[in-house]
């Protein structure tokens, strides 16, 4: 698979180079710009665009709208976000805006390289990678109220794995339980949130984060 790197900083791209060669990427592209980005993914139409949200000439959210550039001319690349700290006021509408082949992480999480080369993966084929923090914040961003008040831990727990983009057989693994548990849990979490169960699970992850934005 074909992937371009849009990062400035660079000892992390180096890094992300190699971690991406590592899942079996073949890295076309490197670039330190927004409008240099967008010029790569036209002319090696990648798989994969994993791009920094802050990049010259701003620092500010030349990622951001150069994602949503790239989600709107070529809808079949898709874009993994890495950010330093959780941009909140841009996560939501961008998960609610793009139902698949979208991640969200922070940098930290690169250190990880077997996680991170599964979010890389997962991302690639169409399904999500969220980080923890940034659902962490989505989950309570509503003026202080907490909407899982009715939630148990567990599936508190169940949720934020499901929000991160993990299939059921992945919260299964990562929880040490069987499938069957999990799916119980996430029929449980859909009723307490009053939420109609959908099938995917990107429709699963943007159905709460709407609910949980108030759309």
């Amino acid at each position: 698979m074909r992937a371009v790197i849009a990062e400035d900083s660079v000892l992390l791209k180096i890094g992300l180079v190699k971690v991406l060669e590592l899942a079996g990427f073949e890295v076309t592209a490197e670039t330190g710009d927004a409008e240099a980005l967008l010029a790569a993914v036209d002319a090696h139409r990648p798989q994969l665009a994993l791009v920094d949200v802050r990049m010259p000439p701003a620092f500010t959210d030349e990622g951001i709208r150069a994602a949503l550039t790239i989600r709107e001319r070529w809808p079949d690349t898709a874009v993994l976000l890495l950010s330093q700290y959780v941009e909140e006021r841009y996560a939501a509408d961008l998960l609610t805006n793009n139902a698949g082949g979208f991640g969200y992480l922070l940098k930290q999480r690169v250190a990880d390289v077997t996680e991170f080369i599964d979010a890389l993966r997962r991302v690639a084929a169409g399904g999500t990678a969220l980080d923890p923090q940034v659902v962490g914040q989505l989950l309570t961003r509503r003026g202080g109220r907490d909407p899982l008040e009715r939630l148990t831990p567990r599936e508190r727990e169940v949720l934020s794995l499901m929000a991160e983009g993990r299939s059921n057989a992945g919260i299964a693994e990562r929880l040490v339980v069987g499938e069957s548990a999990v799916a119980k849990h996430i029929n449980n979490i859909f009723a307490k949130l009053d939420l109609g169960q959908a099938e995917g699970d990107h429709r699963r992850v943007l159905a709460v984060l709407r609910f949980l934005d108030g759309a």
